[in-house]
């Protein structure tokens, strides 16, 4: 079994991950969508307390903003990479330091403490998945067509 490619190849689960990590990142923006259009009474009715649906509508701007270029960024840059293009890498280096900046958000704001375990191990997710693929965008992998 082959783990890494040469310049002419590419490992066979190169293009579903890629697929996965777009599918993750326009799941993200329906997210984010939903969470800077919405108000107290439509997150409540989507299953927030007040007090959650009221911490989500006082976010700093720099908040969403970052919660915006991580996920929009997330999905260019995997739509980038299955197009073969360098800036993949920058694209999707910049969308994993806004997951970072939003991680950190969460911890300054008080999301965490408000959402609890699973709000911590979703933001760890969304981390963990830039971080995987910006380091797939600075590899020797040629996405090539099945």
């Amino acid at each position: 079994m082959r783990l890494l490619a040469t310049k002419e190849t590419s490992p066979a689960w190169i293009r579903p991950v890629l697929f996965l990590g777009l599918a993750w990142n326009v799941f993200g923006v329906f997210q984010f969508l939903q969470t800077v259009n919405g108000s107290v009474g439509s997150l409540m009715a989507n299953g927030l307390t007040q007090a959650q649906a009221e911490l989500y509508t006082g976010l700093p701007i720099w908040m969403h903003a970052a919660f915006a270029v991580g996920v929009f960024g997330g999905a260019l840059g995997c739509v980038l990479m299955l197009l073969k293009r360098k800036a993949a890498r920058i694209v999707l280096g910049v969308s994993l330091v806004s997951s970072i900046f939003l991680f950190i958000g969460d911890i300054t704001q008080g999301v965490f403490a408000a959402f609890g375990a699973s709000q911590v191990m979703v933001l760890s997710a969304v981390v963990l998945i830039a971080a995987g693929l910006h380091w797939m965008s600075g590899t020797r992998f040629k996405v090539v067509p099945a």
